[in-house]
């Protein structure tokens, strides 16, 4: 039996209801499912699923039984509104960009390359991995806009860390008004209050972003991951998720889970992978699990289209006015007499059972000295722990280590927040108006950023930096990891925010990781040196970033010890702030210098070079003579793209309207007449604002509670520097989100409106429209919508087209464009004279244009066929080769095991039938979402007369 082909934007009739078919999925049972939004009284803007195997009688009608209705408005504006309401749900089925591009954002052509790449891919799946600072969120938006689009965006879930949930939902709100609600720990405590027990918490909202590690922590969220399924995952600082050495931690368990919960995954990170191409595999494999056959050893071919990455230099002419050129100050002080104390005693200390069994990490005098180069407080820290761990072992042979750390504590302590000389000297550089900041605190537009590794060194800066700069409580905030989601997004929040008091923010390095700092903060100071090239990048690029209007200053503060031992150590410290300095004057990547891309091994490295004595010289040329790793090779070997094609792909869908402010502005005038929905426009400003009524409200409902409208009415501007401006405007009040929205097609707003106008027609009518001195008096032009889908019921090929008649016989069929050109519809006026059209005789040629129209649609199936038949074939032959090589490496790696026979055996075919799965289930994907059937949808939208 033929299955009856549904299609968005199709009206039809369940339960004696009239319903909008706003998408169509495939079923696990091969039937499907009709999401859908109630027309009729009972159930007008009512959100339902319908499924074809329990609604057996599901009310469509053929397209040749369309009832041909006369438009009476003036000017034939009601047909032009409904035809455009149709227009807009349209789907691209091309590889361009059709709106992504329009989101409230000054663009440049290079964050148009992920999006572009990614519609390229059969299955639209992508690691983002530009350096920080270039807008990763912003291609995330335009790549999820065009997937929103195309229907392929219902359902979207975010993963990003605590202290970035909101700066996230807000970016894609402001700019793209993707409605993410945050399900931080009291966002999930809300819904667990509404929803029962026994409900999935993910399928109470469609779109949300919630933090990884508050998904780890709980393991009945696992479950409720399982049974639930995304249109798109987003996961930000991707690098997270990557499995290191040879387990999975909790994160790279539930990144692997959740990606095979959706169609579409997306990845951002900055840092992208560790230099071992196993870590970078198990990335590429989330992405495409049949890419790699040997996550040791790939090439450029074997995870092409997979992923994108560029730095400043490879973008730099586009960017040249959006960053600042730094300015970067070391500043020197001498350490104090008793600093000296304890530097010497550091480097004497000797221990006579500490760090004699140690494993392959640093030596605990090593982890001393680092403590101690942060603050005394650090340091004594440090050796309170070890004491008690050494204490509670009830060993009698640690007495004598016990014995050394307490006479280093006792020389540490004696360096007090007065004879600390980097805390005064940090003083001085923050106070001093002729070689420092000359910084008061008193404008809200010039905030500092001070960064330590050391929570103790945070609250020893906080306590004294208050009394000595003269701040209040209220102007000074810390932010570190053990913070909870809700305090670290308060703290970034109140750091933003103009009308904040606010002004320092002493961070660990939990705010160097994608938090925005650069709104009204332009200065950073590192009182503590890393250890790693990574965090000087993921630190500075806090405020080095796009949009930064100001000159970016960074302070690096340097003490200088006589102490052999220390001065020979902080020298190394002071040539990685050179090498970083180079990087960033070559717009290059600084982690190229010890070529492991990964924090922790560059701190070993550091301290390996400290630990053997090893001068800066010495230490630069051991690093040098490292061979190059085999990602640096594969990603040095592909050229980039660079925005090149950017303007070629951005593309318009047809409109009848000059812009989406004149529309809704002519929707809203036309509802009005049947709704009590009331607006006020403003030509002048591109404004609308919106009253919530309880259709619209209850439309709604499940948008974040910060985009609320207050007072009950919904701004909408169209103008992009208005937005821009209310951005940076909500960051100077209380209440950080702003109050006027972006006006565009995705607005949900605008959305609602336009299935008002959708349904503002009966079920399968079409308006007939006279327009005289354009058409000849005995031509008859049927406008026609006709659609292909794939065998998920999602549309593969959609055309809107004229079917012509001149004297009742069949002249030519024409792209809509073509009539819309010929006739001006939607450009000129055409007075509606309301004659009494002889309906009968137009109605009696529709079967003759269905049927034509069928035809016509069949051979544009033929020829997507013939396009994309070649690259299916060669797909599944490429898989089919890649599940060969899978194989092969499977006997290889079980040819050395040394268990039983029978057990090995076992193993294998464990491990082929996993394999298998894997295939069989992509290459079932493939064709499902590929492969078409000659049932073409067709719908008649409207008839042009002569």
């Amino acid at each position: 039996m033929t299955q009856q082909i549904y299609a968005p934007g199709a009206r039809i009739v369940v339960r004696d209801a009239e319903w909008l078919v706003k998408r169509v999925d495939r079923t696990s049972t091969g039937g499907q499912a009709l999401t859908v939004t109630g027309i009729s009284e009972l159930v007008r803007d009512k959100e339902a699923i319908f499924l074809t195997e329990i609604d057996k009688n599901i009310g469509m009608l053929d397209p040749a039984d369309t009832k041909l209705v006369r438009d009476e408005s003036p000017c034939y504006s009601a047909s032009l509104l409904y035809m455009e309401s149709l227009l807009r749900r349209v789907p691209p089925t091309d590889e361009n960009l059709y709106c992504g591009y329009k989101a409230a954002m000054d663009y440049v052509p290079y964050q148009l390359d992920p999006a572009i790449q990614a519609l390229k891919q059969p299955r639209r799946r992508i690691l983002i991995a530009d350096a920080v600072g270039l807008g990763k969120t912003m291609a995330a938006g335009i790549l999820l806009s065009e997937l929103i689009r195309r229907g392929k965006g219902k359902r979207i879930l975010v993963l990003a860390v605590k202290s970035m949930l909101t700066q996230f939902q807000k970016e894609l709100w402001c700019r793209f008004t993707i409605p993410l609600v945050r399900l931080d720990s009291i966002g999930i405590q809300r819904i667990r209050s509404r929803i029962p027990t026994n409900h999935n918490p993910f399928h109470h909202f469609d779109k949300a972003i919630i933090s990884i590690d508050t998904l780890k922590q709980d393991t009945e969220y696992r479950t409720s991951l399982e049974n639930a399924y995304w249109d798109i995952i987003v996961i930000d600082e991707a690098h997270n998720v990557a499995e290191r050495g040879h387990g999975s931690s909790m994160r790279a368990k539930l990144a692997k889970l959740l990606a095979g919960r959706s169609d579409t995954l997306i990845m951002l990170s900055a840092t992208p992978h560790d230099g071992r191409a196993r870590s970078f595999a198990s990335l590429m494999n989330m992405l495409d699990p049949t890419a790699i056959a040997n996550p040791d050893n790939y090439g450029p071919d074997d995870i092409k289209g997979l992923y994108i990455r560029r730095f400043k230099k490879d973008i730099q002419h586009q960017v040249e006015a959006a960053f600042k050129e730094r300015e970067i100050r070391e500043v020197y002080c001498e350490a104090a007499p008793a600093e000296e104390a304890a530097f010497d005693a550091l480097a004497k200390l000797k221990f006579t059972r500490i760090d004699q069994h140690r494993g392959a990490g640093r030596l605990f005098q090593t982890t001393l000295e680092k403590a101690l180069f942060s603050s005394p407080a650090a340091c004594i820290e440090t050796i309170d722990h070890r004491i008690k761990a050494l204490e509670k072992t009830g060993d009698s042979k640690y007495a004598p280590d016990i014995l050394s750390l307490n006479e280093l504590r006792e020389a540490v302590a004696a360096v007090d927040a007065k004879s600390f000389s980097k805390y005064r000297k940090l003083v001085s550089v923050i106070q001093d108006q002729t070689d420092g900041c000359g910084w008061t605190g008193s404008d809200k537009e010039d905030r500092m950023v001070l960064f330590t590794e050391r929570i103790e060194t945070l609250k020893f800066l906080k306590k004294h930096l208050k009394a000595d700069l003269a701040l209040k409580e209220s102007q000074v905030e810390v932010l570190y990891g053990s913070m909870s989601d809700i305090e670290q997004q308060r703290v970034v929040e109140e750091f933003g925010k103009e009308e904040s008091p606010v002004r320092l923010l002493i961070a660990s390095d939990v705010a160097s990781e994608g938090i925005n700092l650069h709104y009204l903060c332009h200065r950073l100071i590192h009182f503590d040196i890393p250890w790693s090239l990574m965090v000087f990048q993921q630190r500075n690029g806090r405020i080095d970033r796009y949009g930064q209007k100001r000159t970016p200053q960074i302070t690096y503060l340097i003490t200088q010890s006589s102490v052999e031992k220390i001065r020979g150590d902080m020298r190394i410290l002071e040539l990685l702030i050179q090498k970083d300095k180079e990087a960033v004057k070559n717009i290059g990547d600084p982690a190229e210098f010890m070529k492991v891309y990964d924090i922790d091994e560059e701190e070993a490295i550091t301290a390996g070079a400290m630990e053997s004595g090893q001068s800066p010289e010495q230490f630069e040329s051991s690093v040098k003579s490292k061979k190059p790793d085999m990602l640096s090779i594969l990603f040095a070997e592909e050229e980039p793209p660079r925005g090149q094609e950017a303007e070629a792909a951005c593309l318009k869908m047809p409109s009848l309207f000059s812009s989406d402010y004149h529309y809704l502005e002519a929707a809203v005038g036309y509802l009005n007449k049947k709704t009590n929905l009331r607006a006020d426009f403003y030509a002048e400003e591109r404004r609308a604002d919106i009253q919530l009524n309880d259709e619209l409200k209850a439309r709604l409902r499940v948008l974040p509670r910060e985009i609320w409208p207050e007072d009950g009415y919904f701004v909408l501007s169209a103008d992009k520097a208005v937005i821009q401006e209310e951005i940076k405007r909500a960051r100077k009040e209380e209440n950080a989100w702003p109050k006027i929205h972006y006006l565009w097609e995705q607005n949900p707003v605008v959305e609602w409106i336009n299935d008002k106008v959708q349904a503002a027609f009966a079920r399968h009518e079409a308006p007939v429209l006279e327009l005289p001195g354009v058409l000849r008096s005995d031509e008859i032009v049927f406008v026609l919508s006709g659609l292909i889908p794939n065998c998920k019921s999602h549309p593969l090929v959609h055309c809107w087209f004229g079917v012509c008649f001149r004297d009742g016989r069949l002249t030519s069929i024409e792209q809509f464009t073509e009539v819309v050109a010929r006739t001006g519809l939607g450009s000129k006026l055409f007075p509606n004279p309301q004659n009494d059209v002889p309906l009968s005789d137009i109605k009696s040629l529709l079967p003759a244009a269905v049927h034509q129209a069928k035809q016509w649609m069949s051979e544009r199936r033929k020829e997507f066929e013939e396009i994309i038949n070649e690259k299916l074939n060669e797909r599944l032959n490429a898989l089919e080769n890649l599940r060969s090589r899978k194989h092969r490496r499977l006997e290889v790696q079980f040819e050395e095991s040394r268990q039983h026979g029978k057990i090995v055996q076992q193993r294998k075919d464990q491990a082929r039938r996993h394999i298998d799965a894997l295939f069989d289930e992509y290459i079932q994907w493939i064709e499902d979402t590929m492969t078409t059937e000659d049932k073409p949808y067709i719908q008649v939208v409207a008839v042009l007369k002569g």
